[in-house]
């Protein structure tokens, strides 16, 4: 039996009167979809819901499967422990998902309680979770859990893993029902919970209308410098949803959509109207176009760094001389220069040089990209495989000066702070780094430097290049 309904659900737990009190008038809209989508499900009766969520125990390289007898959960953490769930889990069928995606190469584990203690985490269930199921709870209970926890993969990944949660509904002839929970746009509105930008409403109606279409393509094709502005956790969640509806023509239909707190909450239930083609190979077009424009980048400075980092990943040597393609400046000039590496939005490896420590600019962009890409502590080392998916960005700073706090500005200048030999810097113009308070605490925090020590501070710029996507 395949899957018997699609769902994508916001997940504010604001909307529960519990925690709105009244509050949840301003979205009633939202709540009176969640009621639908309970009365929905309770119709169908399924047997398991199978839920991904953006707010389990999240790895950076594996979907998350809970893998205990039961899951349970509350929402203390809003200051009402009084809302709590406990569920059966489905482990037949959460062990076939896995089994499949194991066949298949995708990156999952099953999450135990003895393997999340060794990350200070158990098992439980999150408000991703907990608010949607709150609503399916006023209408229906007698149902088993599927709880998965999405990762930072590629699309096609995550669009492959939801052809396999189908799949595996089927091999065991389950009754279920398929919840994708995530929130849109945290970024809409300027007191909201993020600093406001004008990419969330963009995201927002694209992503929506998309849905809507059943244009899977047009979903994937949505501009990463939109997506990494939106602010939305959302996205990947429907990555998944839309996999297990392979092969199948639909419609999204937009119950409502909700944007009174900054945040976009849209309730969307999916209608499948006939079978289709395969929708894998526009996909991996779509991916590929990306890479090729990302590979083809008119501007040297990023240029240089993808392909240092790539020959010495494919043949574990550096570049032997500089490209043509290299100006005469980045060869004249000694800069400092920090290599970032980000992948599926997410940092995959940094490291720089506050001052130049070759002959030039080039050769500081070549060397660093090898160590954003091989010696960054925090990460494993970069695959040649993984280059497809990693876009690139270098700063290049100029001469740091000493600078009290009143002439910083986190937006503009970076900062480096100095205590008896530790030193930590932060670049400038960074996500959630608004107040010159954070920039110098996080970049004490990265010395090691006591907040209350006399360290001294210095200012710098940057001359930002990134690789346009």
């Amino acid at each position: 039996m395949s899957l018997q309904g699609f769902y994508l659900l916001p997940h504010p737990p604001i909307v529960l009167p519990e925690i709105g009190e009244g509050k949840e008038k301003k979205i009633a809209k939202t709540g009176e979809s969640f009621d639908e989508i309970g009365r929905e499900i309770a119709k169908k009766a399924p047997s398991t819901i199978i839920l991904v969520t953006p707010h389990g125990v999240m790895f950076q390289d594996a979907v998350a499967l809970s893998y205990e007898d039961e899951i349970h959960g509350d929402l203390k953490n809003f200051g009402v422990p009084n809302v709590s769930m406990k569920f059966e889990i489905n482990k037949e069928l959460t062990s076939k998902i896995y089994e499949l995606a194991y066949k298949e190469g995708i990156s999952s584990v099953m999450a135990t309680n003895s393997l999340l203690n060794k990350y200070n985490a158990s098992v439980k269930l999150d408000h991703g979770a907990i608010v949607p199921l709150y609503f399916v709870n006023k209408f229906y209970e007698n149902y088993k859990l599927v709880h998965i926890t999405y990762a930072p993969l590629s699309d096609i990944e995550l669009y492959k893993f939801g052809i396999l949660i189908d799949k595996a509904a089927r091999e065991l002839n389950e009754n279920a029902v398929f919840i994708a929970s995530g929130d849109l746009s945290h970024k809409l509105k300027e007191d909201g919970p993020y600093e406001y930008s004008p990419y969330g409403e963009k995201f927002d109606t694209e992503f929506l209308d998309a849905l809507q279409k059943g244009d899977v393509g047009r979903v994937f094709s949505i501009d990463e410098k939109t997506i990494d502005n939106a602010g939305e956790c959302g996205r990947r969640s429907a990555a998944i949803l839309l996999g297990a509806l392979e092969k199948k023509k639909f419609k999204g239909e937009l119950l409502s959509y909700e944007w009174t707190f900054g945040v976009g909450y849209g309730v969307m239930k999916f209608n499948v109207l006939s079978e289709d083609v395969s929708r894998l190979g526009e996909l991996q077009s779509i991916r590929t176009e990306a890479y090729e424009k990302r590979k083809n980048q008119t501007d040297p400075y990023v240029r240089l760094a993808r392909e240092s980092l790539t020959t010495y990943l494919k043949s574990g040597k550096r570049i032997n001389e500089l490209p043509a393609y290299v100006t005469d400046e980045m060869k004249n000039t000694k800069r400092g220069v920090f290599v970032s590496l980000k992948k599926h939005g997410e940092l995959r490896g940094c490291i720089g040089t506050i001052l130049p420590i070759t002959e030039s600019t080039a050769e500081e962009i070549a060397r660093n990209a090898i160590e954003a890409g091989v010696h960054d502590p925090r990460f494993y080392e970069v695959e040649n495989d993984e280059l497809m998916d990693i876009t690139f960005s270098v700063d290049v700073l100029t001469e740091p000066e000493p600078a009290s706090k009143e002439e910083l500005n986190p937006k503009e200048y970076g900062v480096i702070v100095r205590y008896k030999g530790k030193t930590g810097l932060l670049l400038p113009d960074l996500d959630g780094v608004n107040t010159v308070e954070e920039q110098i605490n996080i970049a004490l925090d990265k010395a090691g430097i006591d907040h209350l020590e006399d360290y001294t501070i210095e200012k710098f710029k940057v001359i930002r290049h990134k690789e346009e996507v």
